[in-house]
């Protein structure tokens, strides 16, 4: 059961960020001829701030989650209440802080942005961003028992059909009224009505969650949750400044500023495409993950780990590589030559995209065991060396120097984190065998890359869809062929053939 949720998680997930990437491509495309460059940096440069004020969350989320897993695997209805309220009570506060600090900063909002040609009411926009950051806070808990339930899928389909919904009616609507309020209260509408959605199908699916006997969480379970919460403080700073800052150190830098947030702000909705199209993998798999530790089967944990570790590196090496390749033609098509960005800025994305899509498998463990207050000061660390880097390299090489200080930062996590809290404490490994694990994939990846931009530089074409043809169709053939050749042998590689015949197959034959 748990490999089969995992499964239909995956899938459901991957068709539907799937469909809602091309809508957002096209929905993109529009917003630009629309509405301009700067119009883009602001809608990327007001994100990042919304997303530094998620740190109010605290990691409250995660904590909860990880704390529901017993609880549902074991039906033990009241504790699952008592958690489900406590959640809410929390997420109320964090909703209100988010809205005292966001209206904090509307007076300071000006030299964030700095100088820009449009005429618009930035103060207005931001408060329509900050109202829709606000809005999921306060009817978002009740998809966490899904999540720990592993039915997400359910979220996932839900998601789709708001994705769908929304990127529809904002290109209607752009196209009609060449207007950005209008755009951004569609989307907060449509925002709330997910959650809506997501709420309903959690009361249908639990529905002694809406009782009103509830008792009040344990001491032992509250003083779990706030423990995990202090470690998870520090990780929700890290992550932003590592993974959301970058919009705020270009458009702060002299000679970059809100243009350049507008250009990257294009190359970012591919990669943030095709990390959604890879995280609904991994969130579908942490709840299994995490049922499968209370197991403490440690030859098993492994081998999950290991078959994580294959698909995470097979998965980002394809993505990493496709996007160095097909970027170039596909914005040329997409928005024109104007909107490019040069090779070297394209190539350290690209890098970056792999370094960061590593961590996958290392988190998926420490969220599902709620590994979070141990390693606490380690984001802090992994932070100050991507500002310093960062800022410093901006300086001095552009806009690259932003993503090379975010891939050293990296080197934090790989070189001290994930060996020492989770390779060494859940799952009990060498440490000269984790080092084999990463540099060995790193190489295979590195091999690919070679081997594929070697080929894709044979043919030349005037015309870019032909192009994208020829290189899509190496992308696909070069890097799996050489991730099949040195994998297909392998425990973990058999691991996925069991898997795919079990849940597939043995279905087709039984009918």
């Amino acid at each position: 059961m748990r490999s089969k949720n995992s499964f239909i998680s995956v899938i459901t997930g991957f068709i539907s960020n799937l469909v809602t990437i091309i809508v957002g491509f096209i929905a993109q495309a529009v917003f630009v001829k629309t509405l301009g460059n700067e119009y883009l940096g602001i809608n990327g440069l007001f994100t990042n701030i919304l997303s530094m004020l998620a740190i109010v969350e605290l990691g409250f989320g995660s904590a909860i989650i990880v704390n529901l897993y017993k609880p549902v695997a074991e039906k033990n209805k009241e504790e699952i209440k008592s958690l489900l309220n406590f959640y809410k009570i929390i997420y109320r506060i964090i909703a209100i802080v988010v809205t005292i600090i966001g209206i904090i900063l509307l007076p300071f909002l000006k030299y964030i942005v700095g100088e820009i040609n449009i005429d618009i009411n930035i103060r207005l926009v931001f408060v329509l961003y900050l109202i829709d950051t606000v809005s999921s806070y306060l009817l978002t808990y009740k998809r966490s028992i899904i999540q720990a339930d592993q039915k997400n899928y359910i979220i996932n389909i839900v998601h789709f059909g708001y994705t769908i919904i929304m990127n529809t009616l904002q290109i209607i609507y752009l196209i009609i009224f060449k207007e950005f309020i209008g755009y951004l209260v569609i989307k907060i509408l449509c925002r709330i009505i997910e959650n809506l959605v997501i709420t309903f199908f959690a009361n249908r699916l639990y529905p002694f969650i809406k009782e009103k006997n509830i008792h009040p969480v344990s001491v032992k379970t509250k003083k779990n949750i706030f423990l995990k919460v202090k470690g998870l403080l520090f990780h929700k700073i890290g992550g932003f400044v590592v993974l959301g800052s970058n919009n705020i150190i270009i458009s702060m830098t002299k000679g970059l500023g809100i243009s350049a947030v507008g250009l990257y702000s294009n190359y970012y909705l591919i990669i943030s495409a095709l990390t959604n199209l890879f995280s609904q993998i991994f969130t579908s798999i942490t709840a299994s993950v995490g049922n499968l530790l209370l197991e403490n089967n440690l030859e098993k944990i492994n081998s999950i780990y290991k078959s994580t570790l294959l698909m995470n590196s097979w998965l980002y090496a394809f993505a990493s590589i496709s996007f160095f390749i097909i970027s170039k033609p596909f914005v040329e098509i997409w928005l024109g030559s104007e909107y490019l960005l040069s090779s070297f800025v394209v190539f350290v994305l690209a890098i970056n995209f792999y370094v960061n899509g590593m961590r996958r498998t290392y988190t998926t463990f420490k969220e599902a065991a709620g590994v979070f207050y141990e390693d606490r000061f380690v984001p802090i660390i992994e932070s100050l060396v991507n500002i310093i880097v960062s800022i410093i390299l901006a300086n001095f090489i552009g806009l690259a120097g932003v993503f090379i200080g975010t891939i050293v930062s990296n080197l934090v996590l790989f070189a001290f984190s994930f060996p020492k809290y989770v390779y060494r404490n859940i799952l009990h490994g060498k440490i000269k065998a984790y080092i084999y694990d990463n540099l060995s994939y790193f190489l295979l990846f590195l091999l690919s890359f070679l081997l594929t931009y070697s080929c894709s530089k044979i043919f030349s074409f005037e015309n870019n869809y032909i192009t994208i043809v020829f290189y899509a169709f190496i992308c696909i053939i070069i890097p799996n062929l050489v991730f099949f050749i040195f994998k297909y042998k392998t425990p973990e590689f058999k691991y996925y053939k069991t898997l795919l015949f079990n849940i597939i197959f043995k279905k087709v034959l039984k009918k």
